[in-house]
């Protein structure tokens, strides 16, 4: 796993399986992003079964099948999204091309799971909340930074837990490493990326929403740039929001694509999450200027004073099975349809309403 490039950050963790081989079958289709690699592993790590993997490009194909030994090749999209045993088409399409991959799926009557973020437009959006009620098939996200991190899981516990009160307010940043000789071209086209708040802002909602508990929410203002990289004008390199929840939590985040070559790792995210009775930072992926080796960092402060947690290797991904199971049962305890989408709707708010800001 390459933890200096975030395209290609695919975590792995202990195999905890919900299910026996052979009872949950999923198909790999469409490989534009790195991320697939981790929808793949989680989902083979809680039992899944990989049948087959598609993409155009033959390079793309040979490299994953290298990574997932034993997985079939299909010859084309439509034998993958047409075979009887598949239950789940898991896709990492160029952004734009996401919702229609989706739609596919769900008609030849398979669920969908596809990396973040899952729409560029709102048409799109509206057209998949119409596939779901017509299908009763599942759409759902890869949100990584929150679904395939361990301190995430571990500060959503403590919350759950009321280790810090009720929450008032969520802050996330989420800085990544722009890598442009490693991208392909449509990264930097943005009828097909979204635009950075609805690409990698895309994390910093859906996480808002979770810790918050909020099922509803507005965008009050925000705004994106292109400060350094006039060699892509349609690259925005740095962009922040401001969120208030229904029930009156706030949320503050910031993405851009500044990480210094210096840093470890492909970006210093964090989430800090302030309660009533305390709060809680989250150190994802690097403890800055220490010895320690990875992410997964928790701090906790409350009335019992100051704690630190290496959550690494504690939680799992318990994401992953659940998802499974919902599948198979019917259920929404991986994530509900509406959280999927109002995190996805309030991105496309955020970048409809951004202003560009100039140095």
């Amino acid at each position: 796993m390459k933890v200096s490039d975030g395209m290609n950050y695919a975590p792995k963790g202990k195999p905890r399986p919900v299910v026996k081989q052979g009872e949950f079958v999923f198909s790999a289709v469409r490989l534009d992003h790195g991320h697939i690699y981790g929808m793949c592993n989680g989902l083979t790590e809680a039992g899944g079964t990989l049948k087959y993997v598609w993409d155009p490009d033959p390079k793309k194909v040979e490299a994953f099948c290298k990574a997932f030994p034993g997985v079939q090749v299909a010859r084309s999209e439509e034998e993958a999204l047409s075979d009887k045993e598949t239950h789940m088409i898991a896709g990492a399409a160029i952004t734009s091309e996401r919702c229609a991959l989706g739609l596919r799926a769900m008609d030849a009557g398979k669920h969908y799971f596809t990396d973040k973020a899952p729409f560029t437009t709102m048409a799109q959006l509206n057209s998949a909340k119409e596939k779901v009620k017509e299908t009763g098939k599942k759409y759902r996200v890869y949100y990584s930074e929150r679904l395939h991190d361990e301190g995430s899981i571990l500060a959503g516990n403590m919350v759950d837990q009321g280790a810090i009160g009720k929450v008032v307010a969520v802050n996330g940043f989420g800085p990544h490493r722009l890598g442009a000789a490693g991208r392909p071209k449509w990264f930097f086209e943005r009828e097909k990326y979204g635009g950075i708040l609805c690409d990698i802002g895309s994390h910093q909602i859906e996480q808002y929403l979770h810790f918050s508990g909020e099922e509803d929410a507005t965008v009050v203002c925000s705004r994106i740039a292109n400060f350094n990289h006039p060699e892509y004008p349609e690259l925005e390199d740095y962009g922040d929001c401001m969120i208030t929840g229904r029930n009156g939590t706030n949320n503050y985040f910031r993405v851009d694509w500044f990480t210094p070559d210096g840093l470890r790792t492909w970006g210093d995210g964090r989430v800090t999450i302030l309660g009533t009775e305390g709060f809680i930072e989250v150190r994802k992926y690097v403890n800055l200027a220490t010895d320690m080796q990875g992410g997964a960092h928790v701090f906790l402060v409350n009335d019992k004073g100051e704690q630190y947690f290496n959550a690494a290797g504690v939680t799992g991904f318990p994401f992953f099975g659940k998802l499974i199971l919902d599948c198979l049962n019917g259920t929404e305890e991986a994530m509900t349809q509406h959280h999927a989408f109002k995190a996805a709707e309030l991105c496309l708010s955020a970048q409809e309403k951004a202003v560009w800001t100039k140095r």
